[in-house]
């Protein structure tokens, strides 16, 4: 697999290349947003698998570069930073980043996102996770086919994850979805670490509903939505 490595530290930088070298990546190095750019427009070229980028970049915020990835491309976004708390995940994620890594992180924990992210692309993210036409559940409104959700008549811009994630709550209301279950449908992985993506997910969701009660956390066992009364 090709992988856009976006970091302007060159020691970091070659040391993340060697790790992911011996693991069968194919590395290209961009040392800034600009670089980063340019080097997904070849169309010749095979397309890379995943985009690593860091925030800390020297021309432009790496908050920015994803935003302008994705309104170029589909392809898979890890963040990388130093900032650890949750409104600045939020914020990568509504940008359309797929998933996010705090520094210092564990090697063997940045190769379990990229396959993770790489393989949930793989399988074709845009087929929603049910074959039903709609949801209603009180004043939201999910269109599964187009991906649209309203809430009073007013649309609201989910990412790809947060569709799926309140998609599939919808399904059976009031039912608690198991952590684990959730991330294997929704991420198609089991892997345990992805439990800090599903709770910044959920963060998200509430905050883009204004529906803070709708998606409830059952301590120690998952979530569920709880339809509004009457």
């Amino acid at each position: 697999m090709r992988l856009l490595l976006v970091e302007d530290d060159d020691h970091v930088a070659a040391a993340l290349s060697a790790v992911l070298a011996r693991h069968g990546f194919q590395v290209v190095h961009a040392r800034s947003g600009e670089e980063a750019l340019k080097a997904l427009l070849p169309a010749d070229k095979e397309p890379f698998g995943v985009v690593l980028l860091d925030l800390g970049l020297p021309d432009q915020d790496g908050y920015e570069v994803c935003g302008k990835i994705r309104k170029r491309s589909a392809i898979p976004v890890i963040m990388v930073t130093a900032r650890s708390d949750v409104r600045s995940r939020i914020h990568g994620l509504n940008l359309g980043a797929d998933d996010y890594v705090v520094k210092p992180y564990d090697t063997g924990e940045l190769l379990a996102r990229i396959h993770a992210v790489a393989r949930r692309r793989t399988v074709g993210e845009d087929t929603g996770p049910t074959p039903l036409a709609a949801l209603r559940i009180g004043q939201v409104h999910i269109e599964l086919p187009t991906r649209r959700v309203s809430v009073d008549g007013q649309e609201v811009q989910l990412t790809r994850k947060e569709f799926d994630l309140l998609a599939l709550l919808a399904q059976r209301p009031g039912v608690v979805f198991r952590r684990e279950q959730i991330i294997s449908e929704v991420w198609r992985t089991s892997w345990e670490g992805t439990g800090r993506t599903l709770e910044v997910h959920v963060a998200s969701l509430r905050s883009k509903l204004r529906l803070p009660a709708l998606v409830e956390t059952v301590r120690g066992v998952g979530y569920r939505l709880v339809p509004p009364p009457g």
